[in-house]
């Protein structure tokens, strides 16, 4: 069974390269901060890992007004068609790092 799970993408630009039907890899990085549960690692590649495979894009919702109240840019949403475990997976990952999408 699928589940639709919305994501948060930093970097908006990428989100608007998807079109719905698209697959995604999802990467979680460390924060720019460099708090993460895997901060004790070497180098910031070392600390990237794939949350999900090879998902399908399921919308690319209109964007927003994706500013935060400094005025910097939030990102973009993205609505990805996932498995259960996987919204979870997604969902721990956006709450403790920096999310990504690579096309497949």
């Amino acid at each position: 069974m699928t589940v639709e799970a919305p994501v948060r993408i930093p970097d908006a630009a990428v989100v608007r390269l998807l079109r719905p039907g698209d697959r995604v890899d999802v990467l979680a990085t460390a924060p720019p901060d460099g708090h993460s549960a895997s901060a004790g690692a070497d180098t910031p590649a070392d600390r990237a890992r794939i949350v999900a495979r090879n998902v399908r894009v399921a919308a690319v919702p209109a964007p927003d007004d994706a500013t935060g109240p400094s005025g910097e840019e939030t990102g973009a949403l993205v609505v990805l068609s996932v498995s259960r475990p996987t919204a979870v997976r997604l969902a721990g990952a956006a709450a403790h790092s920096r999310l990504a999408v690579t096309l497949c």
